[in-house]
């Protein structure tokens, strides 16, 4: 068999997983919905299959991804920065980056507010038509903390917590110095390298059990959430989601034809599956090793790029976290008769853009640095609870906006610094199209 046909087979079966995946995802939704109103409750449904069977099977496969995560970043990042070598171009990837995160982030709350506004989830609202829970309050860290939490105390320490800041900055430096050091550490160089190769086969391994582990994730949340739950709260989801797609489709896709050029709907065309797997997951971390394989075997973006600004992404770029805390932010206000002003929400976006930074890409963290926000502005912190019921179907969706944000970063910067392969992409489109 020839080099190409090998290569086409090999497309076709994850283009095959990936539309298992997807079904995975429907059937899951609908598996849910019968369980939670067609299924009498009992020890068949909530113990054996909600709580047994959909619990086990979902976590198991949410925790093999969670295993891949650390080292396969790692040594990502170990090899993409050797690989770029030259610390002046790497210099320059990271500040594009960084700049493209943070910006996103505060455009993103802005819209949230303005949507909001619009909105006005909280007027009219009957509190006490909706279940509260408790609610975890975060601690607020200064932006000099911030900063100095990045440089690792003890660098296997940060490993075996999955500390990604620490662990990012740590990779870097030692691939800056493989690269400076040439053939006197090829050894080294070759044992990143080949570890990277181990960690991605055993990623394409644990992907082939996610439709099934992805119909348990959403099997479980859907069998829990009832419609009755929204009713409340629907201006409020309906804030939060219009934000959300604005987001996405208007300004991340707009952001894509400026400064790459490349056609939005083709981008969205291949990227959606990751977008599909991040919304059953509802972590970030979780989707880093698809996302970085989708942009190279789709998009054509070379891994020496996206092994960086994936990652990072995924621990700073948290974009459809602070539209939710946007629309929040206006909805506690609303609901509580509290008037923030111009100077509120400026607070509001600052807060919440900062909060961004370090903050964990797992499920629900969102609603955690949302105290620190509330907390700013002097919204109650008990408002929180208020939302907390259905935060879980809203965690999916910002999840898909936030790795799409990385996802379109990773692409521009790719494109501005030579490192997307454009034939690529191209075969890639004649290989959907036909």
């Amino acid at each position: 068999m020839s080099e190409k046909n090998k290569k086409n087979r090999k497309r076709e079966k994850k283009a095959g997983l990936t539309g298992k995946i997807f079904i995975g995802l429907i059937l899951g939704a609908m598996t849910g919905v019968i369980f939670h109103y067609a299924v009498p409750a009992g020890f068949v449904r909530d113990t054996v299959f909600v709580d047994g069977i959909f619990y086990v099977a979902g976590q198991g496969f949410l925790r093999l991804m969670q295993m891949l995560v650390v080292p396969l970043v790692f040594c990502s990042l170990v090899c993409g920065s050797s690989a770029i070598g030259d610390t002046a171009t790497l210099g320059k990837v990271g500040v594009k980056t960084l700049i493209f995160y943070l910006s996103t982030t505060a455009i993103a709350i802005t819209l949230a507010i303005g949507v909001a506004n619009v909105v006005n989830p909280g007027i009219g609202l009957d509190t006490s038509a909706i279940e509260a829970t408790d609610v975890a309050i975060a601690e607020s860290t200064s932006f000099a903390d911030t900063l100095l939490n990045i440089i690792p105390k003890n660098p296997i320490g940060a490993l075996a917590n999955g500390d990604m800041l620490p662990i990012i900055l740590f990779a870097i430096i030692i691939g800056i110095i493989l690269a400076k050091l040439g053939s006197r550490t090829e050894t080294v160089s070759n044992f990143f390298s080949q570890f990277n190769d181990v960690m991605m086969e055993m990623t394409s391994m644990v992907m082939y059990v996610a439709p099934v582990g992805v119909f348990c994730l959403i099997a479980k949340t859907f069998s829990g959430i009832g419609f009755g739950a929204f009713v409340p709260l629907l201006k409020y989801m309906l804030g939060v989601l219009l934000a959300l797609a604005l987001h996405c489709f208007v300004v991340y896709m707009g952001l894509l034809k400026i400064f790459s050029g490349l056609n939005p709907f083709k981008f969205l065309r291949k990227f959606f599956p990751v977008m599909a797997f991040a919304f059953s997951t509802a972590t970030s971390n979780a989707t880093i090793p698809l996302s970085v394989d989708t942009l190279e075997r789709e998009v054509g973006v070379s891994r020496k790029i996206s092994s960086f600004t994936i990652p990072l992404g995924a621990t700073i770029n948290m974009d459809g976290t602070a539209i939710m805390q946007g629309v929040a932010v206006v909805f506690a206000a609303q609901a509580y008769g509290i008037e923030l002003g111009i100077a509120g929400y400026l607070t509001v976006i600052a807060t919440a853009t900062l909060a961004s930074i370090g903050t964990a890409g797992v499920p629900g963290v969102g609603l955690i640095t949302l105290s620190m926000v509330f907390t700013s502005v002097g919204l109650p912190v008990e408002a929180i609870a208020l939302i907390m019921g259905i935060d879980r179907i809203l965690d999916m969706t910002r999840t898909a906006v936030n790795i799409t944000g990385d996802a379109v970063c990773t692409t521009i910067v790719a494109k501005q610094n030579g490192a997307l392969n454009e034939k690529h992409w191209a075969l890639n489109e004649k290989h959907w199209a036909s």
